[in-house]
């Protein structure tokens, strides 16, 4: 499978923006769902956001309407994740990974960028 590398995180106010990039090297199949993962300080990884390969998106209830998961349709190598209204509770490192059939995530990950919500 082709690695993927995310970027776009950073330090950000209370109520502030972030669009976080997950990007392939090569094409990242449409027929696969995407997911967006958090791994908060102290706690084990969550999928806050998933892509689904029709075109749907489901969301964990901590980001839903606030968060926006989507897809590079022409170049076919980029998931992003906007982040709006963001809080100190979602300081954590998000990391983007492939959905297998069986709703698990694929078992490799990349490196993650970490987002820093604080005044």
């Amino acid at each position: 499978q082709v690695p993927l590398v995310e970027s776009g995180g950073g330090l950000v106010q209370p109520g502030g923006s972030l669009e976080l990039s997950c990007a392939a090297s090569g094409s990242i199949s449409s027929f696969m769902n995407m997911g967006w993962y958090r791994r908060a300080p102290g706690k084990q990884r969550e999928l806050d956001a998933v892509l689904g390969s029709d075109g749907s998106n489901m969301y964990a209830d901590s980001v839903k309407g606030r968060f926006t998961i989507s897809r590079d349709d022409v170049a076919k190598n980029t998931v992003y994740l906007q982040m709006h209204s963001l809080n100190p509770e979602d300081k954590a490192v998000y990391y983007c990974n492939r959905i297998l059939v069986s709703g698990s995530p694929y078992p490799s990950w990349g490196q993650g960028t970490q987002v820093t919500v604080s005044s």
